[in-house]
């Protein structure tokens, strides 16, 4: 490709996708771009400036504004479409201007068994996804990151705090920053990989399935907090964490391949 610019979150692919460009590449030719927003979790930010300087590659932080997007605040099943849609015209004019010739994303094989969306955009803006190309799993790309070495390799799955809403309950700032106070509480308790999906006042707290247990012991303390951020009903997912799990309700109404799907928001 001769030269890249890395859609970079920090994430275990994201940093995985930087190493590889940094080993395939001279670092001149490589630019990490990390898109800061409401939308994604502030202690990401930090983690991202020590992996691109660790790595030795130039970094650069852009503000996205997808909540002034009523497209996107509004919630519908297609929401990730119209955020991918800035992101990555975003980057393209970065990209551009600074004379790259791919914006490359962090994609894996194991992202075409989920929902998702931004693919649609990712299509049209023409960017690359190396690691899908290369057949790539998410379980590999965890092996290959500890056998080269990265931190990184077993680090929780990620994802915007706007998908901890339903589709069709609008998305706000005041409710995003609500729901990372929330998580960042859950982390600090020990838990790794955390979700905390919204439903008004009630919360779903989804732990990987051998930190239950844990987490009921906890319920005295994690109930005190959560209602102190606003919650009457603070609920535990006996299934534990699964990613997209928020995309059960099309699933059940036979709607996953739905391009616009405005549901009521909750009661």
């Amino acid at each position: 490709m001769r030269s890249v610019l890395v859609a970079f979150s920090a994430g275990v692919d994201s940093a995985f996708l930087l190493k590889a460009a940094s080993l395939a590449l001279p670092k001149d030719r490589i630019l990490a771009v990390t898109a800061c927003s409401d939308t994604y979790p502030k202690e990401e930010l930090a983690s991202a400036k020590v992996i691109a300087g660790a790595l030795g590659v130039r970094h650069k932080i852009i503000t996205t504004r997808e909540l002034n997007n009523k497209k996107f605040s509004s919630n519908p099943s297609n929401r990730c479409y119209f955020c991918k849609k800035e992101l990555f015209g975003s980057l393209n004019k970065i990209a551009k201007a600074e004379r790259i010739g791919f914006v490359i994303d962090a994609s894996n094989l194991s992202d075409k068994n989920d929902f998702r969306p931004g693919d649609k955009a990712k299509e049209e803006e023409g960017v690359r996804s190396p690691l899908q190309e290369a057949g790539l799993s998410k379980n590999e790309i965890r092996r290959l990151s500890k056998k080269i070495g990265l931190a990184t390799w077993d680090k929780p799955a990620l994802a915007c705090l706007a998908s901890r809403i339903p589709y069709g309950s609008k998305i706000s700032k005041p409710l995003l920053r609500r729901i990372g106070k929330a998580e960042a509480f859950l982390k600090g308790l020990g838990f790794k990989q955390v979700r905390l999906r919204h439903y008004g006042r009630l919360c779903r707290i989804e732990v990987n399935k051998g930190d239950i247990p844990r987490l009921i012991s906890k319920r005295a303390g994690i109930s005190k907090r959560l209602k102190c951020l606003g919650y009457d009903y603070i609920t535990v997912d006996l299934e534990g964490y699964r990613a997209g799990s928020m995309n059960a309700p099309l699933l059940y109404a036979g709607d996953l391949s739905a391009r616009h799907c405005r549901r009521k928001p909750a009661a």
